[in-house]
Formats: structure tokens, C-alpha cells, sequence
């Protein structure tokens, strides 16, 4: 692998727990490609709610902690937003080329016959981009070197964008519809926002009216954070909050109205009245498996130009603890990005 380094920095999760599980490390051998896979130079890293999830092990249940798809293997490098640069190739790779700037989706899907919709997660079930260098499975990189975005612009979007774009689509947002897009300011909600306006949808962004300048300024009406959204107004219904207003929220969609959640930073435990979703024909939608087609729109609206993530502050990869604890105040719109010691200039 000439001019790739024998050894890397990077931040490794030790165990479940505070940030105190976040251990810096600058002698890990760099990772070597196998058949099927690239190794890849880091540019930038988005910082996610998700990441901060896994330490924490909130994708468990009871006294088991998990991360997406099961128990963690500890010491993991976590980090599920890629924008990098493809440095070796491995045997029998084709169609990547040396130099190429990269994506990939955070969950990959890897179906078997026992379970069709079946992902690892880049960060959780294998190393991810909070290092140097970070393998990954040639078949699910896509070339954005074409792209007019930054570095910094690509890193934030992986995670928060193909999640939005996810759960648009699984709702199937058309152009005219009414959507209700609830923690607009978060990452994936202010995603969500500017990718239904790229669909042509009429978008209420729900959040704190102190972050909703960025979401003003895209064209979206507000309606604020704590407020009780009006009756049978949406079409669709964008949910990352749960929590308490669940039952609002099914009760502002209109008959034959669609609900789709990926989140629940406002609590993962909801209570609901059925009649409200089969007297009005609702439908709801789970999004955490994003088919490949999903991903691939995102890539072309990546490579378009057609949209610009917010990133609000970017953090050297050695300041993860800060970043995060940044994240999980809210105080920050749209993104937050590590960038590697590599990857600085």
C-alpha cells in the first residue's frame, strides 16, 4: 500500500458507558483490505446521535445493552458518517478507482434468507470512520468526486440525509403534500425539511423558535417545539421526537395520512389511541433499513449539488468527547463534523 502509513490515530469505544469509554489512540496498525474491500483515507466524520446511542448501549433492552443489530465487540472504532478517499484496493475489486472520493450509507444491507432486510452498520458491527483509515465493502461505496460539496459538506450526510431520504420514502412524499417535520433543528430533521422542499412538498418544521432561522430561511413554515400541531393538517407526518406527542401527531394527519419515525430522542415509550390510526386509515411507517436505491438517490443529489447540508462546527477527530456532548445539548442546527488528523491541513 505505498504511501498509506503503517500505523494510524484513532478513537476507540472501550465499553458501554459516558464518554470516559472514549480512548485515543495514535498506534493502531492501519487495517489492510481484504477480497471485497477498500481501504479508505478519512476526510470527515459526522457526529450522530446514533454514535452516542451505541456508547450507551440504548439500542438494548433491560439490563442488555446493544448496539444497532446486537451485541457490540469491544474495542470498536464507532463512527457511521463517511466522506473519504480511497487509498488500496483489495483483491477482485472493480469499477473503484485509486484516489476516488467516497460515501457509503451507514446501514448496509446485507440480506440473508432468514432475514431479508438484514444490515451491518458501519461504526457499530464493524470499525467506522472516527480513525485515519476505515475498511468497508467495495459494493457499497459510491464516487462523489464529482461533487461540487466539500468534504466537510459530504461527511455530514451519510447518517442524517439517507435516514431522511429514508423515511420521505418510505412515506412516498410527493410534490403539493402538507409535511410535518418534528426536531426540524436536529440533523436528521433539518434533512428531512430540505429534502421534502427538493420533492416540492409544503413543510412545517417543528422545533425550538431560537434554531429555526436556518429552517426559515429554506422556506419552511414553523411551528414551535412545544406547540400542539392543528388537526387533520398533514398529509405526512415526519416523527424523530416520540415521546409525549405521539398521539398529536397522529391526530394532525388527515384520512388516508402517512406517519414514519426513525427516532425518538424525546423517548422511545408512546401512547396512542388505535382508533385514531384505523378509523382514518392511517399507515406507519418504520425506517432503519434503507434499501440500496434509497442511498443511490441521495448519492445523485449528492453529486448535483442539489442541496447543502448545515453544518454548524467542525472539531478535530481528538475533541470526540466534546463534540458530542455538544450534540446531545441541541444547541447547535443541522450538523457537527470530525475531521482526522490525516485529513488536516
Amino acid at each position: 500500500m505505498n504511501g498509506v502509513p503503517a500505523t494510524m490515530s484513532a478513537v476507540q469505544l472501550v465499553g458501554h458507558g459516558g464518554p470516559e469509554m472514549l480512548v485515543w489512540r495514535d498506534d493502531l496498525p492501519v487495517p489492510r483490505p481484504g477480497p471485497g474491500e477498500v481501504l479508505v483515507r478519512v476526510l470527515a466524520a459526522g457526529v450522530n446521535m446514533t454514535d452516542i446511542n451505541t456508547r450507551l448501549g440504548w439500542y438494548g433492552s433491560g439490563d442488555r445493552k446493544s448496539g444497532w443489530a446486537g451485541e457490540l465487540v469491544f474495542p470498536r472504532i464507532q463512527g457511521s458518517d463517511l466522506c473519504g478517499r480511497i487509498v488500496a484496493l483489495g483483491p477482485g475489486v472493480e469499477g473503484l478507482s485509486l484516489g476516488a472520493r467516497v460515501v457509503c450509507p451507514t446501514n448496509q444491507h446485507e440480506p440473508t434468507r432468514e432475514n431479508p432486510i438484514n444490515f451491518a452498520s458501519i461504526g457499530s458491527e464493524f470499525d467506522g470512520a472516527f480513525a485515519d483509515y476505515c475498511l468497508v465493502k467495495a459494493r457499497h461505496l459510491h464516487d462523489v468526486s464529482a461533487s461540487p460539496l466539500t468534504d466537510i459538506e459530504i461527511g455530514a450526510m451519510p447518517c442524517a440525509y439517507g435516514t431522511a431520504e429514508n423515511l420521505l420514502s418510505r412515506a412516498e412524499v410527493a410534490r403539493g403534500e402538507r409535511v410535518l417535520v418534528t426536531g426540524a433543528s436536529g440533523g436528521v430533521g433539518l434533512a428531512a425539511v430540505q429534502l421534502a422542499l427538493l420533492r416540492g412538498a409544503e413543510v412545517t418544521a417543528q422545533c425550538s423558535p431560537a434554531k429555526s432561522a436556518p429552517l426559515r430561511a429554506l422556506g419552511a413554515a414553523i411551528l414551535p417545539r412545544e406547540a400542539k400541531p392543528p388537526a387533520r393538517a398533514f398529509d405526512v407526518v415526519v416523527d424523530v421526537v416520540g415521546g409525549d406527542g405521539f398521539q398529536a401527531r397522529l391526530d394532525a394527519l388527515r384520512p388516508g395520512g402517512r406517519y414514519a419515525t426513525s427516532g425518538a430522542v424525546g423517548g422511545p415509550l408512546v401512547s396512542g389511541d388505535l382508533r385514531s390510526v384505523y378509523l382514518n386509515d392511517l399507515t406507519l411507517f418504520g425506517a432503519t433499513h434503507q434499501p440500496r436505491e434509497v442511498f443511490a438517490r441521495l448519492v445523485s443529489i449528492i453529486n448535483s449539488g442539489g442541496l447543502r447540508p448545515i453544518v454548524s462546527k467542525t472539531y478535530p477527530l481528538r475533541d470526540i468527547a466534546q463534540a458530542q456532548a455538544d450534540l446531545a445539548t441541541g444547541r447547535y442546527p443541522g450538523k457537527l463534523v470530525l475531521v482526522p488528523s490525516e485529513a488536516l491541513p
